[in-house]
């Protein structure tokens, strides 16, 4: 089973063509064990491997993937480094057995797209969130949004959500969408549970953007959850 948010409405399917990963893991077994995962569905392709950070940059520039999935702790250079040098021409996801707060907060700042731990997934959710990352959703396990929440919640999450909302200046109906946002959705997603039209989803996702001073999703996510400040 898998505790990973937002994981339960039929795969999405980009335009054209699988979607083609990179996977980055010092361990071979690792590797060879995502690679598995991950060929079971047509829906995706494994375009390469890299065991360190130094080569997966490398790699990134000739096979151009649309998601890397990245492990933390590399030799010659580790994942929240790497993932600062790729996260402009791709998108990163890292993927690791780390789940301590100063690694994931570290990684969404240099651009990451989500935070899995190893053990949160099965083949069916990890292909998911490949899929839905590369259409621009965020792709966080449980214990990545424990650490961006702060941890276990004392505050009643109603008075919480108003807090926000008043300090962001966000409608009732932005504050909905944002919420989906921070469990992983994409728009398409968002339009369907709110029965909306997506370039009406797209608009108030771009409005809340503005307000939260942010260009991505992982940033909107950061802020609003507030493990990032506005500038």
């Amino acid at each position: 089973m898998s505790d990973l948010e937002d994981l339960t409405l039929p795969l999405p399917t980009p335009a054209e063509g699988p979607t083609r990963i990179l996977v980055v893991d010092d361990n071979p077994v690792v590797r060879t064990g995502l690679r598995s995962l991950l060929e079971t569905s047509d829906l995706v392709e494994v375009v390469g491997e890299a065991g360190d950070g130094v080569l997966a940059e490398s790699m990134v520039h000739s096979l151009r993937p649309d998601v890397v999935l990245l492990d933390v702790r590399m030799p010659r250079r580790d994942g929240v480094q790497t993932a600062r040098a790729i996260a402009p021409e791709t998108t990163v996801i890292m993927l690791t057995f780390t789940d301590e707060p100063e690694h994931i907060r570290a990684a969404l700042d240099a651009g990451a797209s989500g935070y899995l731990v190893h053990g949160s997934f099965d083949a069916t959710t990890l292909v998911h969130t490949v899929r839905s990352a590369a259409l621009g959703a965020g792709a966080f396990s449980h214990q990545a949004l424990e650490v961006l929440r702060g941890g276990p919640r004392t505050e009643d999450p109603e008075v919480e959500r108003r807090r926000r909302q008043q300090r962001f200046d966000l409608s009732d109906r932005q504050v909905e969408l944002m919420e989906l946002i921070a469990q992983g959705k994409t728009n398409s997603e968002i339009a369907r549970e709110l029965y909306l039209a997506e370039k009406t989803v797209k608009n108030h996702v771009n409005a809340i953007f503005g307000k939260l001073v942010v260009t991505n999703r992982s940033e909107a996510i950061a802020v609003w959850l507030g493990t990032r400040e506005l500038e």
